[in-house]
């Protein structure tokens, strides 16, 4: 039987990132991330519900995190869930967290940390799509 463990959420960090090494230098981060859902009652009264999710990443994006984002910053992360268990006064505990493969900057300029922000407005948005019609091609061209 098949099976897939893949992990899509949004949210924003609960507490700035903790960076830590292994013992091959290898980079581990751990956030919290919440998740906030809004719905409507069935008495017409508007609610909360709030997610809490622990999360850690590895390697070369586990020290980027760590650089760019804090408490509060917006972040889209991809992964998988990993289940951690171990044993503390004799009783048998486990923790469900999302093991990060990789994860993407939101909320433009606003959701990165102030000290980023004019740095970034010196260079050119990199998702701007080229313009393709009425060059000197002319406009009537497939652009692929």
């Amino acid at each position: 039987m098949a099976s897939l463990n893949k992990v899509l959420l949004m949210g924003n960090m609960t507490r700035d990132p903790q960076l830590s090494y292994l013992p091959s230098q290898t980079a581990v981060v751990e956030f919290g991330l919440a998740m906030t859902r809004k719905f409507k009652k069935q008495d017409g009264s508007m609610a909360e519900d709030t997610c809490f999710v622990d999360c850690q990443i590895f390697g070369k994006r586990a020290e980027v995190i760590n650089q760019y984002f804090k408490k509060g910053s917006p972040i889209f992360i991809e992964g998988r869930l990993k289940l951690d268990t171990w044993e503390k006064d004799g009783q048998k505990r486990s923790r469900l967290r999302v093991f990060v493969e990789n994860f993407e900057f939101i909320g433009g300029r606003g959701g990165k940390p102030a000290e980023h922000q004019d740095a970034s407005a010196e260079a050119p948005a990199p998702d701007v799509e080229p313009s393709y019609g009425g060059g000197a091609g002319g406009g009537d061209e497939i652009p692929f």
